[in-house]
């Protein structure tokens, strides 16, 4: 049962170990997204494309899967069975929930607030945006990142409770760095993602309210915004303001906040200059922080981080969660209930991870997990013994935030580390960005804004931790080829 690319990639290997074996795959959107144009980018590093696809793909090129369109009702796991929103029953051996995660909302129920998480709120919102002048976005993860960046025409409020952009993948250089790619105008031209781009077009369009439509949207892709025209009503380019530590405290609809008799701001001209007027305009929605600062806007982006989707599957069954709320899994992606396995967004790893990986709730991490827990799944049903897959020996991941490639690789903001650890930089203003962090003369991890050539490189050092205390700052200095050092 899944919404994440890994579903298929672990579908297919099951199909193939077991060609007599009847392999259901459950999930309530008529399409699956597939992993295509794989490349192995280094020994852990991967880029890949997401594309979705008719879910008959999978029966089409499989005989023995089927894929069942439907929610789930209820697991019972002690009677080894699967209840169906469409009334049916289905016994299993073995079974991976993948389920994915759900967005957190700031607030349930009110029509302004949208939630991005799947292709169809990802719709929603580009049809909001189209009649907007001004929107907020809360938060300061990946979305929110790509969101602010990528949106024109349309005045953005972005509210970040942290003192920094993207604290989740960045530390205060970095986002510095950034920060000054997104307050500049965009040039005419961008660099073209190499992800294929997909919508929705062309899917099956189903007559379901628009409360079932929140829950069974499959789950955005890297690129998800390639896809769509995200341009509002003004013909700027860009225009943002950011507002740091702080959040939301109340959400007024417009009468509500005629009533109340408080004044919204202006949007800030001067990115510097932080004196604003009060706002003669009228808004649909008016949003106070907890700053005291009020702004007024078409419609506010929740882009406040996901959390497992475990709901479906808990009445009745009784699974140790993390701390975060994720279906805890060993080493082979086995959950505390007898064959049953997770992946993905909806568990959360508890064996005791390698010094330089950590779980993040991220597509390649969804990949991974479903590839290897298929891997377990087969060698169980077939009595054999299966390593550890290398993919969790070094934390690797590749992506893209406001035009520049972006790689993460290990310990990579110091998590973990204490004080006991030392960073070295090397910054070149609109072009890159280099960050190591050491700790005993080792590398633990790195950032690699731009294109630096060093992902390689750095990911066998930290992989062999080699001693570097006699290299110095020769490590990071743009005249010596590092790559030669360490051929």
């Amino acid at each position: 049962m899944s919404r994440e690319a890994g579903k298929v990639g672990r579908d297919q290997i099951l199909a193939i170990h077991f060609p007599s074996e009847d392999i259901l795959l459950i999930t309530a959107s008529p399409v699956i997204k597939a992993v295509t144009n794989f490349k192995q980018v280094s020994r852990v590093l991967e880029e890949f494309d997401v594309e979705e696809q008719p879910n008959t793909m999978l029966e089409n090129r499989f005989p023995n899967i089927k894929v069942i369109e439907s929610g789930v009702k209820q697991l019972k796991s002690e009677e080894h069975c699967i209840l169906t929103e469409d009334g049916n029953q289905h016994v299993y051996k073995k079974l991976c929930l993948c389920a994915g995660a759900k967005p957190k909302l700031i607030c349930e129920g009110n029509p302004y607030v949208l939630g991005i998480r799947d292709t169809d709120s990802a719709q929603e919102f580009q049809k909001q945006l189209t009649k907007a002048k001004r929107i907020m976005i809360i938060g300061n993860g990946g979305i929110a990142l790509e969101l602010v960046y990528e949106i024109e025409g349309c005045e953005v409020i972005w509210v970040i409770k942290d003192k920094a952009i993207g604290n989740t993948f960045f530390d205060a250089g970095a986002a510095e760095f950034l920060t000054s790619k997104l307050i500049a105008e965009k040039p005419e031209g961008k660099i073209a993602h190499r992800r294929t781009r997909y919508t929705t077009e062309g899917r099956k369009k189903e007559a379901r309210t628009k409360g079932d439509a929140a829950n069974v949207g499959s789950a955005l892709g890297p690129d998800w915004h390639e896809g769509l025209n995200l341009k509002g009503t003004k013909e700027f380019s860009h225009k943002i303001h950011i507002e740091t530590m702080c959040e939301v405290k109340k959400i007024y609809l417009q009468e509500e906040f005629r009533i109340s008799k408080k004044k919204s701001l202006t949007f800030p001209r001067d990115h510097n200059n932080q004196s604003v007027s009060t706002d003669k305009e009228i808004w649909p929605v008016y949003v106070e922080l907890t700053n005291e600062k009020i702004y007024g806007c078409d419609f506010i982006v929740s882009a406040t981080g996901v959390t497992p989707n475990i709901e479906p599957f808990l009445c009745g069954n009784n699974f140790d969660l993390g701390e975060d709320g994720g279906l805890k899994v060993n080493n082979h992606m086995h959950t505390s209930l007898p064959d049953i396995y997770a992946a993905g967004d909806i568990c959360t790893a508890s064996w005791e991870p390698s010094p330089v990986w950590q779980q993040m709730r991220l597509w390649t991490q969804a990949r991974q997990m479903g590839w290897y827990a298929a891997k377990c799944m087969a060698a169980a049903t077939l009595g054999d013994s299966i390593d550890m897959d290398f993919s969790f020996e070094l934390f690797a991941h590749v992506t893209k935030f406001f035009n520049y490639k972006v790689v993460l690789l290990g310990k990579y903001n110091a998590q973990g580390l204490g004080s006991d650890h030392e960073l070295m930089l090397r910054c070149t203003k609109g072009q890159e960005y280099v960050k190591v962090v050491m700790q005993n003369g080792r590398m633990m991890g790195a950032v690699l804004i731009g294109e630096t050539d060093l992902e390689e490189t750095f990911e066998n050092l930290i992989l062999n931790q080699m001693n570097l205390s006699a290299y110095g700052e020769d490590l990071l200095d743009p005249d010596i080829d590092i790559e030669d050092y360490f051929d």
